[in-house]
């Protein structure tokens, strides 16, 4: 009888684990299908609120370039960008750019705290629900899209960006 009993329980098991492999291969071979946003596609508008509890559209940005920027306070690369986004945006924001970023998941309260320490302006929105994240299949963080003020994407990268990756990032979608 035990030996009935160790190999259900080794059966069992065994399918359990081959459900759990099936469902990731599955969703990694479908994970294009929810959504990814590619270079050449119009950026998908997105509703956030910001810091100030205020709605802002994409659609608000139409004749600027945007630099959209997914991000976490948990995120070492994200804080080790921010400041040189900050530099960046100092000097471009009269130029017809602007750097959104979209904190992904975490409280106002947080965002806030990290927002003041690092003394950064420009404007950051909440991605409580992980609505947009999703629309635009973001997987790793940091993760930036650049959007023509047309409102096209030109160029997605993730990863950490530096002042001078920024500043040519920023050049790239002047008006």
């Amino acid at each position: 009888m035990k030996k009935q009993q160790r190999l259900l329980m080794r059966s069992l098991i065994l399918v359990v684990i081959a459900l759990a492999l099936g469902y990731t291969l599955y969703k990694t071979a479908f994970s294009n299908e929810r959504g990814l946003v590619e270079v050449g596609d119009m950026a998908p508008n997105f509703a956030l609120q910001d810091l100030e509890g205020n709605e802002v559209e994409l659609e608000d940005y139409k004749g600027k370039g945007v630099f959209l920027n997914f991000w976490g306070t948990y995120c070492p690369p994200c804080e080790k960008e921010m400041p040189a986004m900050q530099r960046q945006y100092e000097k471009y924001k009269d130029e017809g750019v602007v750097i959104l970023a979209v904190n992904i998941a975490e409280s106002k309260f947080t965002v806030q705290n990290f927002a003041d320490r690092k003394g950064l302006t420009f404007p950051i929105v909440l991605d409580k629900q992980r609505e947009v994240v999703d629309a635009y299949g973001v997987g790793n963080l940091p993760a930036t899209y650049l959007i023509s003020p047309e409102g096209k994407v030109i160029k997605k990268t993730a990863g950490e960006l530096t002042d001078t990756i920024i500043r040519n990032y920023l050049e790239k979608i002047m008006p």
